[in-house]
Formats: C-alpha cells, structure tokens, sequence
C-alpha cells in the first residue's frame, strides 16, 4: 500500500469513525464542547481507575490486538526483535528480572542477584518450586541453557549483543538453584546486567524447541501459533505468582495496520489494543465502551549524530544543531503534543541521571558555532529516517534548520535497510527502537564505547574511562557520582540530540480489569494481572 493510499484510508476511517460518533449515543459518549484535555481526563483516568478499583475476576477471554502480520513471526524468546513476536513471549516465558512499573528491573524468577564488589562476576538464585508449562521443576541448568542458547552465535539472537560480554564457557553451577556468571577481560565488570538481560532473556527449559517444545515459566502456555494471524494461550494453573493469571485463555490477533485494528476494537472483536498513534486518540476517548490509558514513558526521541563522519566530527557542529531543534515544537508536532521536552540526556528515571538546566532553541548562538566550524555559509546534511514512522520528526527539524540556514535533506529507508550496516556511513539518523531503560543499558545500545550499533560512534576517551568506570560500580552513591560527569559530557559534546520522551497509549473494552497507567510501554503486556469482568 502506497503512502498516499494510507492516507487516504486513515482520512476515510477518521471521516467515518467521527459520523459514527456522532450518530451512535448508545456507543459513544457525545462530548461536544469539551477540549481534549478536559475529555482524557473524564473519559481515560477516571473510568479506569473504577474499573482498576474492581476485585480481580477469574475466567473468560480476553483478545488483544498487535501490529505486526509477519509472517515469520515465532515463539522462539530469543529471537523475537520485533512486533508481535516479543508480545507473545510476554505470555509464555518469564525471566531471571521483569520491568516494574517505572522501568526498572526487579526480581521475577530469581530470589537473589548480586554482583562482586567490581560487578565482575553475579551470583544469581532462584526461587524454590518454580515450573515449567510441561511440569518440569526450573533449575540452576536451565538458566545456564537458556542463557548459552542466546548467546550462542550460531542462534544469531538479535540480543546477544547486550550480552555479548557475557563468558559463556564459564559459567557455574553453585547448587540446584545458584549460578554464578563471570565476563570477559575486555570490561571491568558489568553491573548493567539486569537491565541488558531482563526484556529477551526468557528461562527455558534443556529440552526446549520453539517449534515442538515451545514452553516457559509464564503465565499462559501456548495452544495454537499461526504465524501472522492469531496466538491462542491458555491459563497456566502452577504460575509462580498467586492467584494468576486471571483469564482461562489469552488470544493474541496480528493485525497489519492501525485502521483494522481499531475497528476491531471498537466493534468488540478484541478487547485490548497497545499503543495507539496520537491521531486516533480522540476517537478512542469519545467512545463510552473504551477506556484509554496514557503512559507518560522514558522512550526517548531524537536524531543520532555520525561522530566520526563530517561535519558532525566537529563539536561545534553538534552542539549547534542541538541549540537549532525547538523541543517544544518537536514534541506538539511530531508527537502530536503526547510526551514531554527532553534535555539530551536519557533515563531521566534511573537514579544516576543528571538533571542539568533545560536547553532551549537558540539560532543566533547556532549560527556562531557553525561559523566557528567553518560553515558560516551554512551546510548541507542528509537526515535518515524509518520509512513509515508516524511522528515525522525529521521533517519537523528540517523546518527549523532553515533558520540557522542548514539544509537537512530527509532520506527515508526501509526497517532492513535502517538496521543495516548501512548506517555506519550516515551523517545523521533518527533514533528508533529504544523503550526507555536505565542509563548503562542504553548507553549499551547507542553511544557507549561498547555500544551494539555502530550510528554515533562516540570516541571520547574521558567519557570512555569514566562510562567503563561506572558500568564496574555497584555502590549507587560512587557510580552516581562517575555517570554524572559521564553524561556532563554527553550533554556538551556527545553524539545525540534527545528533543524529547513519548507516551504510550493503550486502548480497551470498559470490561478489562487490572490496566494501569505506568511509566513504561508495558502496561498492556502484563498479562498476568488483567482480567474480564
């Protein structure tokens, strides 16, 4: 389908959707004269937080609606990098660590986590009478398996390199329960851990196969799988948490795009739908059968700058261009006013993140640093972006850059072709794909000097020292300390431009229980607490 042809499609639903509201009073509440703020208020947090008043109810179904329709999806939890396939493993596998409700890893699996005094090695334990969905006690074996499968290269897991530093060989079976991880020489240590293997390390047992043997330790086992079309799970009676799950099954439904899936939802052919875009949301807020749940997450947006690619190997060069983006502007227009300013910086929620004095757009200084760089003439840069990607942003600062008399030329790609190697050889990109998760694990995936992509390539060796330093640290106060120099540095000289963080917005039938707001963009995938009333 052609982007004009989506277009089109989304002005025809948005057209209709807006009749249908206002001729169905059985079926949508008519909120004329209210404004959009007034209605989120009435219509989202007060309907939910009745429905979340409400005491759990045991049975029934519930369906939820994805984006995705690949057709190789799968139920393999480590090698799942997109879409539908990472949701379902939500339902099948849990792991040593699960997110809590501000994006921070807590123990799930595990009774016990620590590291050494230098994070060189952990010694992790788990909790006593766990099982697996074919009744199978989880043991100290199993998370060595489970955790040699996804680093071995051989699997070629997306995720292995947020735990490549893991030594693989030597691993250690302290008891039934306990093992001991130890890293390779090349670091420290690594008390990201936690936060780098808590989203795609799923506990499997030894005798796993994602196609004949496709069991975990989550709250639903699987029934039926068709790749593209629909996941069918049902109730795990020995789950490690009491009580849950809720529902007697859970469907998973792919759909291939916003408008099909939001019909569904508003028809009652599933009952929960996850991140909604912004356009759609005041449709959703008006209609008396939905409730709408807005996250305010640490999902960071902004642009990657190529620190060793011209111009932007010139300091001055990426300090202008960060003074150029009016964040304020980016946020309203590029996602539709949901989220919030940001400062360059990410992980506001960890507790090493560095509050500094916002900045603010300012042209005249831009300009003066261009000129320092030698561009008092201006230039040209090509700005990389995902094809497809509904917040526009390159397009938004394109517009500003014109006022520090910088001509930005937007190049589009495809998701292959952006995640390529490709991208080494860019001058300027948009981040994508990060879901807002404590400093030293994103520092990990973009700008670190152990970063798993190759788009800033940030060589500074004081940051380099000190981000090592710091990844060694277990005692808060003392790594507080080093990353705060660390990200002084990345705010006046790094390789990033965080104009802001996004909201995560989640749609559903009035009848689902347990859907709370939250600081992440998990609130829809905690299976396990949500029920049918």
């Amino acid at each position: 389908m052609s982007n004009d042809q989506q277009g089109l499609n989304r002005r025809k639903f948005l057209k209709n959707t807006a009749l249908g509201i206002a001729s169905t009073a059985s079926a949508v509440g008519l909120l004329t004269g209210c404004d959009r703020t007034q209605n989120t208020s009435a219509s989202a947090h007060s309907d939910t937080q009745n429905i979340g008043a409400q005491q759990p109810k045991h049975g029934g179904t519930i369906k939820m609606g994805v984006i995705g329709g690949q057709q190789a999806g799968n139920l393999d939890p480590h090698l799942s990098p997109i879409g539908g396939s990472i949701i379902r493993g939500f339902a099948v596998y849990n792991k040593l660590w699960e997110w809590d409700e501000n994006m921070l890893p807590r123990l799930a699996l595990a009774e016990f986590a620590e590291p050494n005094t230098n994070a060189s090695e952990w010694t992790i334990r788990l909790k006593k009478g766990l099982e697996f969905h074919h009744g199978k006690t989880v043991s100290a074996d199993d998370v060595i398996f489970s955790l040699q499968r996804l680093t071995d290269p051989k699997l070629a897991s997306p995720f292995r390199n947020l735990v490549q530093w893991i030594d693989r060989d030597q691993l250690k079976k302290l008891d039934p329960y306990t093992v001991k991880i130890s890293f390779v020489k090349d670091i420290p240590g690594f008390y990201a851990l936690p936060e780098t293997w808590v989203n795609f390390g799923g506990i499997v047992p030894t005798d796993f196969d994602p196609i004949t043997n496709p069991v975990g330790a989550g709250p639903y086992r699987v029934k039926s799988f068709v790749p593209g079309q629909r996941s069918v799970f049902t109730r795990f009676e020995n789950y490690f948490k009491n009580d849950r799950p809720y529902a007697d099954s859970f469907e998973i439904i792919d759909f291939k795009d916003q408008i099909s899936r939001l019909n569904a939802l508003l028809s009652g052919q599933i009952d929960i739908a996850n991140s909604i875009t912004p356009e759609y949301i005041q449709i959703l807020e008006k209609a008396k059968n939905i409730q709408t749940v807005r996250s305010k997450t640490n999902i960071h947006y902004g642009f990657d700058f190529n620190t060793q690619k011209a111009p932007f190997d010139r300091q001055e060069v990426r300090q202008a261009f960060r003074l150029i983006a009016n964040r304020t502007a980016l946020v309203q227009q590029a996602l539709n006013g949901e989220g919030r300013v940001a400062n360059d910086l990410y992980s506001p929620q960890d507790a090493v993140y560095l509050d500094l004095p916002q900045r603010k757009q300012n042209i005249e200084e831009a300009k003066k640093l261009l000129a320092q760089a030698g561009f008092q003439n201006g230039l040209t840069v090509e700005l990389v972006s995902l094809a497809g990607d509904p917040s526009k942003a390159a397009v938004v600062f394109a517009e500003h850059a014109k006022l520090a008399n910088v001509t930005v030329n937007v190049r589009q790609v495809d998701s292959a072709t952006f995640n390529s190697p490709q991208r080494a050889n860019w001058q300027i990109s948009t981040n994508a794909g990060n879901v807002g998760t404590p400093y030293l694990s994103t520092a990990v995936v973009n700008d670190a000097p152990i970063a798993a992509t190759n788009k800033i390539n940030f060589k500074d060796p004081e940051y380099s020292k000190l981000f090592l330093k710091g990844l060694s640290e277990p005692d808060l106060g003392k790594r507080r300390e080093i990353l705060h120099q660390a990200q002084k540095i990345q705010h006046e000289r790094g390789g990033l431009l965080i104009w802001g963080f996004g909201n995560v917005i989640d749609a559903a039938n009035q009848n689902i229980g347990g859907l709370t707001v939250e600081n992440t963009q998990f609130a829809t995938w905690r299976f396990e607490k949500l029920w049918k009333i």
